[in-house]
């Protein structure tokens, strides 16, 4: 099975497959460090617990063989900023992938959320039968709208969905980068500006049971 890099070099920026629970005391710290920023807009926030990331970092070489979902801790200067992820839910086409992730405050406004969605999208497209890419937000979430858009995507689709965190509005933007229509995307700068974490990324941070359905805690929400 064709699987995306488990290791991505981007400068100043490593996207790497988690390492199990190796990696538990410093996401744990990043994640304890985020709650307020990622509050509004992350639903597991309000379940975060030690064992529920724990049960996260078990599960991911798990996902990997599977190819239900492709996690990656985010790394700048040799310290983890976050998590990103091509992912699946119930309701996402055959032929698409999902991109989510979440940033620690202190790494947003430095393109990391830009630059990790680029090299999301390209990995996207490596994998055999992908012809779409999509990035969901709250529309109340404006400035989330800046990445895919900077990054080529365009407005597909708006949609009622239950609002699970304290500041989404019960709908959700999709926007859609396809294979067929996709320029080579270019390089971001460093200090381009990222929006704020992107929202529906509580699912790529929940282990799955065979029927793909979450039991565990901490991606982004589906806002």
């Amino acid at each position: 099975m064709d699987i995306p890099q488990r290791v991505i070099e981007l400068d100043d920026l490593t996207l790497r497959a988690f390492n199990g629970v190796a990696d538990l005391p410093e996401l744990f710290q990043v994640i304890e460090e985020s709650l307020e920023h990622l509050r509004p807009w992350m639903p597991w926030v309000a379940e975060h617990s030690l064992a529920r990331t724990t049960a996260f970092l078990d599960g991911r070489a798990q996902c990997w063989a599977s190819g239900e979902e492709f996690t990656y801790a985010i790394v700048r200067e040799g310290a983890l900023v976050g998590a990103c992820g091509l992912l699946r839910h119930d309701d996402t086409p055959p032929d698409t992938r999902e991109i989510g992730y979440w940033l620690h405050p202190a790494a947003t406004g430095r393109g990391v959320a830009t630059r990790t969605a680029r090299a999301l999208a390209e990995q996207a497209f490596r994998l055999p039968g992908v012809d779409h890419v999509e990035i969901v937000h709250d529309p109340a979430n404006t400035a989330s709208g800046a990445v895919p858009a900077r990054l080529g995507f365009t407005p597909y689709l708006r949609r009622p969905a239950e609002p699970l965190a304290p500041a989404e509005t019960g709908e959700v933007q999709i926007w859609r980068l396809d294979r067929g229509r996709a320029r080579p995307l270019a390089p971001v700068p460093v200090d381009s500006q990222d929006a704020p974490p992107y929202p529906r990324f509580h699912q790529v941070h929940r282990p799955m049971t065979a029927a793909g359905r979450e039991v565990e805690d901490f991606g982004s929400g589906r806002s």
